[in-house]
C-alpha cells in the first residue's frame, strides 16, 4: 500500500442520502485503485450481499442534486446511476474486491 489517505479526503467524499451516510462507487473505486466498472461488476455479481441498507443506486434526481449541490462533475456523462454504499456496504465491498489496497483503506 503506497500512499496514506488523509481522513479529510475521505470525509469530503461522504454524502448524506436517504438518511444514510454514504460513499459513491466512483469515489470508492478511486480510493481502492480499481476502475468504477470493475467495482460495479463485482457488486452486481454478488448483489445478494448488498441489501438496500448496505447499497442502493441513486435515482436520476438524487444524482442531479449532488451534481448541482456539490459542484460535482458527471465526467462526460454516465451510463448508469452511481451506487451509494453505507458503512456496512463498505465492509461487504472489501470482502468481494479482496485486494490488499481495499483492506488497507477500510482499516
Amino acid at each position: 500500500m503506497g500512499q496514506i489517505i488523509a481522513i479529510e479526503d475521505i470525509a469530503q467524499r461522504i454524502y448524506f442520502i436517504r438518511g444514510f451516510k454514504v460513499m459513491l462507487d466512483r469515489d470508492l473505486a478511486e480510493l481502492y485503485e480499481v476502475e468504477t466498472r470493475i467495482l460495479k461488476r463485482n457488486v452486481r455479481r454478488h448483489i445478494k450481499r448488498f441489501p438496500s441498507d448496505f447499497m442502493f443506486e441513486l435515482s436520476y434526481q438524487e444524482f442531479k442534486s449532488l451534481i448541482s449541490q456539490f459542484g460535482m462533475s458527471n465526467r462526460g456523462g454516465t451510463r448508469y446511476m452511481p451506487m451509494a454504499f453505507t458503512e456496512q456496504g463498505l465492509a461487504m465491498l472489501s470482502k468481494i474486491l479482496n485486494s490488499d489496497r481495499t483492506v488497507g483503506v477500510n482499516i
